[in-house]
């Protein structure tokens, strides 16, 4: 396993500039290990409600980076987040848009060695969903 770390600035977009650092590193099988900082804005979508709709919003306040976990490939991504407010609550959700970071974001992405990441849509769950196949025998 390979490990990179990297801080992202004021004003970056988290979730972009994630997907371009793996893409311009070559990761192939790259997932986030650990993750702290702050945001000023965060688009999520919601986990599916009872009538089995996905909300999304926008949140526009700080934000504490409480949890960011995923995978990452290829300039694409599959990552959720767990944010606390300044009252002490939090919100979690799938990344679905803008991350933008506040005062820093400190991450540390783990690449597997021998694996693949690749998104395939998948029309059972109507979203594209993880492939993972064995970069040296192709399985």
């Amino acid at each position: 396993m390979k490990v990179f770390a990297v801080r992202f600035e004021p004003g970056e977009n988290l979730s972009q500039k994630l997907k371009e650092f793996v893409k311009e590193n070559g990761l192939k099988s790259a997932f986030v290990l650990t993750c702290v900082g702050s945001l000023t804005r965060a688009t999520l979508r919601l986990a599916t409600n009872s009538e089995g709709e996905n909300k999304v919003i926008t949140l526009s306040e700080k934000l504490e980076i409480v949890s960011l976990v995923g995978t990452l490939s290829g300039g694409e991504g599959h990552l959720h987040i767990s944010l606390g407010r300044a009252d002490g609550t939090t919100i979690s959700g799938h990344v679905f848009g803008d991350l933008d970071v506040y005062t820093t974001t400190e991450v540390v992405i783990g690449e597997i060695d021998d694996l693949i990441f690749n998104r395939k849509f998948d029309e059972n769950t109507g979203f594209p969903e993880l492939v993972v196949s064995n970069r040296f025998y192709g399985q």
